[in-house]
């Protein structure tokens, strides 16, 4: 799986704003003139989706899950995750 490089937006104290995409048919991240889009293969329950979203998007960013936190969106699809 290749994920594109969001290395620009690993700065600290950030905010990205996402769209989760759950229940997909694989994981993958999108970056586009309309933001980022992130797919994730797990059902949104329990918050599931939300662990598998922050592990995602921290690989992408090259950072370690624990500076991410979703400040913004816990139920949403439209999310705003922090980096610290």
């Amino acid at each position: 799986m290749s994920l594109p490089d969001l290395s620009d937006l690993a700065v600290s104290g950030s905010a990205i704003e996402i769209r989760v995409t759950p229940k997909a048919s694989r994981n993958r991240i999108e970056r586009g003139s309309d933001g980022v889009r992130v797919y994730v293969t797990t059902v949104p329950e329990n918050g599931k989706a939300n662990a598998a979203v922050l592990k995602l998007l921290a690989k992408a960013l090259g950072v370690s899950k624990s500076r991410l936190t979703i400040t913004r969106g816990q139920q949403s699809r439209d999310k705003t995750i922090k980096v610290g």
